[in-house]
């Protein structure tokens, strides 16, 4: 007679995402050795130090260039060790999205939007607010 076999519990045997190597072998130390993780991570800061100094704006815009940047480098590196989240595609995907997303609000971000995009500017209307 055959037994059935039940599934575990828990998940076994999950492979890592392509390309999540280390980018740098281990004679290496840790910083260097994941530094498409490390650049993306200094750019944010980099952007946020802006902000608190005062130009939101410019803070901003690094903030959203540093997805990009995560985007073009999980698209362009055979390795990027633990930026590499879920596939390729869903890791590019996303931070291209968000990125984007990010740029984009800044841009056309009150007072003296850099970007004027006439679809916004009776956005307040669409939705029962009234425009000032």
């Amino acid at each position: 007679m055959k037994r059935a076999r039940r599934r575990p519990v828990t998940t076994e045997g999950t492979l890592p995402p392509e390309g999540s190597r280390a980018a740098l072998g281990r004679g290496h130390t840790l910083p260097l050795r994941q530094w498409p993780i490390t650049l993306v991570l200094a750019v944010v800061t980099l952007g946020l130090l802006i902000t608190w100094a005062g130009n939101f704006r410019l803070g901003l815009l690094a903030v959203g260039v540093a997805p990009l940047l995560g985007a073009l480098l999980r698209l362009g590196l055979p390795d990027v060790g633990l930026l590499a989240v879920r596939s390729r595609f869903t890791d590019v995907t996303l931070m291209f999205v968000l990125g984007g997303v990010i740029v984009l609000l800044t841009l056309v971000a009150q007072p003296n939007p850099w970007l004027n995009v006439p679809v916004l500017d009776n956005i307040g209307r669409l939705i029962g607010h009234p425009v000032h």
